[in-house]
């Protein structure tokens, strides 16, 4: 399984969800996310990289406002669909058009 990152703007937040993930049995770090751009080094966000399955992260990323970063073709990436073909205009029920 790839591993899955969950990204927290607080350090002891990060630091908490990982030791709750591994008091559960998965592996956990805690790293320093650089985002591209950010020039202050106290603004940088913290990330936790897990084996743990994306779900049991996304719970603990709910609870300290965290989010999930997934990479596309990952298997944690959402499943995006095509999208639907829906009508132009009403369907008429009740009275047939007229020709």
């Amino acid at each position: 399984m790839d591993p899955v990152r969950g990204i927290f703007f607080e350090a002891d937040d990060a630091r908490a969800a990982a030791e709750r993930l591994r008091r559960d049995g998965f592996d956990a770090q805690v790293v320093r996310e650089r985002l591209a751009g950010e020039d202050d080094d106290e603004d940088h966000p913290w990330a936790v990289v897990t084996d743990a399955p994306a779900a049991a992260l996304e719970l603990l990323l709910d609870a300290y406002d965290g989010w999930l970063d997934v990479e596309e073709g990952s298997a944690a990436a959402p499943l995006v669909l095509p999208p639907l073909n829906l009508p132009t205009a009403p369907k008429r029920i009740k009275r047939p058009e007229r020709p």
